[in-house]
């Protein structure tokens, strides 16, 4: 398992800008490699053991299924027994990545009893409890800070809620800052200037107005004991050699517009990411399964996107994590909206600009969202802008054809991101590009989450996902194994599990061996498969084996478990400009549901 080292070289590129296009033949039959700074981490931790026992049960460490999805989302659990289950679930269709849902901080009133309050008013149940000497958490704050200058207040309260125990790395002022422990939670109480300054000096002899952010923190276990979850996490990412990317705090959001950052309250944000930066540095910094950072604000990727004050965020948090984590990204995962029948969706070219912005930004891995799933992308071919959309589309775009519906397919918006971040290379700027595949349906009968209507989709159509991700990215990961693919009868897990071995082609193109004619596929599980292909008026049949090569070692900036096969084809009884279907079939029967759309330009 691998992160992105080498690079491919303008050769390769080349290559993959011509998904839909064939190429003429006169094209290395190597890619060129070139050396250029190395992705922020390097290793995957490996499993430990090939089984372990604990109280929750004997868990299999290995994989069985491996699919080429390799990273799923995960929402937090109380029960760790869960969070087991799950991450070996998750190993067993070849998962080595997961990335953990997060909470917000959240600007909170107070009211004259010194009581945190709802957004809506009300008593908040959760941080009634925090108090310290008959006193309120708050109320005992401004006692303290007025101690040491009457002058002294708190101007902001900040709430955030979380299921880790924190170490002492999370305090800067210990005279001001310290743990409550109150009934079975542990709360967390920091004071800090409003300026995102965090003065080091712990100065508060001169008078000055302070935020207090109250953190609601772990509950105590069976035992008594205050359990970290993030702890457990990488145990079990070391036991089953799993990187995890816990969530960072997200920020508050514009009163009237819930899809930006409040640039208000960005510096407490900032003070809280780097107290929790700091704590993960002393107590993890070395560990091979913390794989990064995940910062869960959403953006849509746009022509407008630099604009957003959400970036200021992502840039302030690149810069503490380089601090207090070196060599671990952050990773973020921005959805796109290609529809035609909103104002607000956006061109392939517009989406490519946005990667640029947020990639300048210095995040480490940029994840975008397929959009599938919400159907605000559909997964079409060139051929296909005439067909009626999916009708699991209609609940979002009607009835339709998919050129009527959309700008472009899923597989246009990785191409032009992939150019971009082509460009970003060359100039030193290191980012990853990863596909997040959303793996439901817009809406199920029953929905498979708790709240919204979302449903259950199937492999066939994740793997046609997979097939427009194309060769673009560095990575394929999977928006969410928590309810999705775990959702009905039977779920998606037990279908991948089923059918995992099924070949998957994302990209095929025309390439010459030699003095041979040929064409060059690559995709999941080609080994002992035959490349079929199709046209209007004729068809071939070929065995890699027999007739061709399969190169099971992918280069380092292609997703795990990629192959490339090649097998001679003459391209000149095709005519000029007309659709060719390619697929792989293996001797078990088993082809791919999804076939690559070519097309010959001269």
């Amino acid at each position: 398992m691998r992160w992105l080292f080498v690079l491919v070289g303008a050769a390769i590129l080349a290559a993959v800008v011509a998904v839909v296009v064939v190429l003429p033949p006169d094209r290395p039959s190597k890619p060129v490699a070139r050396q250029t700074s190395p992705s922020p981490t390097s290793t995957f931790p490996t499993p430990q053991v090939s089984e372990f026992t604990d109280p929750c049960g004997t868990f299999d460490t290995g994989e069985s299924a491996p699919y080429a999805v390799t990273g799923y989302w995960v929402t937090p659990t109380s029960n760790p027994c869960t969070w087991r289950k799950q991450l070996q679930e998750i190993h067993n269709v070849g998962g080595d990545t997961v990335i953990r849902i997060g909470y917000g901080l959240q600007y909170r009133p107070v009211d004259d009893d010194g009581v945190i309050l709802t957004k809506d008013g009300e008593r908040d149940s959760l941080y009634k409890d925090c108090e310290e000497d008959g006193l309120t958490c708050h109320d005992a704050a401004v006692r303290d800070l007025r101690k040491a200058n009457p002058g002294n207040r708190v101007a902001r309260t900040y709430v955030y809620r979380t299921d880790e125990a924190f170490g002492d790395g999370l305090f800067r002022c210990a005279e001001m800052e310290h743990r409550v422990v109150s009934g079975r939670r542990v709360y967390y109480r920091i004071l800090a200037p409003m300026d995102g300054s965090d003065d080091a000096t712990c100065d508060f002899t001169k008078p000055r107005p302070y935020d207090l952010i109250v953190v609601a923190g772990a509950v105590k276990n069976a035992q008594g004991e205050f359990k970290d979850s993030l702890s457990e996490l990488l145990d079990l990412g070391d036991q089953f050699g799993i990187r995890i990317f816990p969530a960072l705090p997200l920020a508050p959001r514009q009163p009237d517009n819930q899809t930006r950052a409040n640039p208000q309250h960005i510096p407490t944000l900032t003070t809280l990411t780097r107290r929790i930066l700091q704590d993960y540095g002393v107590r993890f910094a070395g560990r091979a399964s913390l794989g990064g950072v995940y910062q869960p604000f959403e953006v849509q990727m746009g022509a407008t996107l630099a604009k957003n004050p959400t970036l200021q965020v992502y840039a302030g948090q690149h810069d503490i994590v380089e601090q207090e984590l070196p060599g671990k990204p952050i990773l973020i995962s921005p959805y796109l909206d290609a529809r035609k029948r909103v104002g607000f969706g956006q061109t392939p070219k517009q989406v490519a600009a946005a990667f640029k912005a947020l990639a300048l930004t210095g995040v480490g891995i940029i994840a975008p969202q397929d959009s599938r799933g919400t159907g605000k992308v559909g997964l079409f071919w060139p051929d296909e802008r005439d067909d009626e959309v999916d009708e699991r589309l209609r609940p979002v775009v009607g009835e339709s054809t998919y050129g009527t519906a959309y700008h472009g397919s899923t597989r246009d918006y990785y191409r032009e991101m992939a150019l971009v971040r082509e460009e970003l290379l060359k100039g030193g700027r290191q980012v990853d590009l990863w596909a997040n595949v959303e793996a439901f349906e817009p809406a199920g009968d029953p929905p498979c989450a708790a709240q919204g209507s979302r449903g259950k989709t199937d492999k066939k159509r994740l793997d046609q996902a997979i097939t427009m991700a194309g060769r673009y990215v560095q990575k394929i990961v999977s928006y969410m194994w928590s309810d999705f693919m775990t959702c009905g009868s039977p779920s998606l897990e037990s279908e991948v599990t089923k059918d995992w071995a099924r070949p998957i082609a994302v990209d095929a193109i025309r390439r010459a061996r030699d003095v041979q004619d040929g064409i060059e596929v690559r995709g999941y599980n080609l080994k002992g498969g035959t490349v079929t292909v199709e046209w209007e008026s004729g068809a071939r049949d070929l065995d890699v084996a027999a007739v061709g090569w399969l190169d099971e070692d992918p280069l380092e900036e292609l997703p795990e478990g990629m192959q490339t096969a090649w097998v001679p084809f003459d391209w000149a009884q095709v005519p000029p400009g007309a659709w060719v279907k390619v697929g792989v079939r293996l001797p078990s029967g088993q082809e791919t549901t999804e076939r690559l759309h070519v097309r010959v330009t001269s």
